[in-house]
């Protein structure tokens, strides 16, 4: 499995304004919500994806990220390894320019949907230290 480097990671973040975040949870005690809500803080526009909640952050949320509006910067999946195929496929029929999964995640078929599809992919990496960096 390929990684990017840090200043790829931090040119990835830079350019990014709109990030779907598959698995996004309503819960403020789970590790999805506590990042996301720092990719808030740092002005991103979010996408909650999660079919079994309605909203969260006041934003409306929806099933699959194919079933979202517009353009997409970074897929970031809070899901477990085993729905990362699934989800890296979702990817490759939109206009998402990174598939991302979080620290402990990572599927080679995964990736190579994602590459076989034009994404650039981060895997393993949690978005909110990665953020940290930049910020540095």
């Amino acid at each position: 499995m390929s990684s990017p480097n840090r200043e790829e990671v931090n040119e990835i973040l830079r350019d990014a304004k709109r990030i779907a975040v598959v698995g996004l949870s309503d819960n403020p005690t789970r590790t999805s919500y506590q990042v996301t809500e720092a990719l808030l803080a740092a002005g991103y526009e979010i996408i909650p994806v999660n079919p079994v909640i309605e909203e969260v952050f006041g934003r409306k949320a929806v099933s699959s990220v194919t079933d979202i509006e517009g353009d997409i910067d970074i897929v970031n999946v809070f899901r477990r390894t085993e729905f990362l195929p699934e989800i890296a496929e979702e990817t490759a029929k939109t206009n998402a320019k990174v598939f991302w999964s979080q620290l402990g995640l990572a599927s080679d078929e995964a990736e190579q949907i994602a590459l076989k599809a034009g994404k650039k992919v981060v895997m393993d990496r949690c978005i909110k230290i990665e953020l940290a960096y930049l910020n540095k």
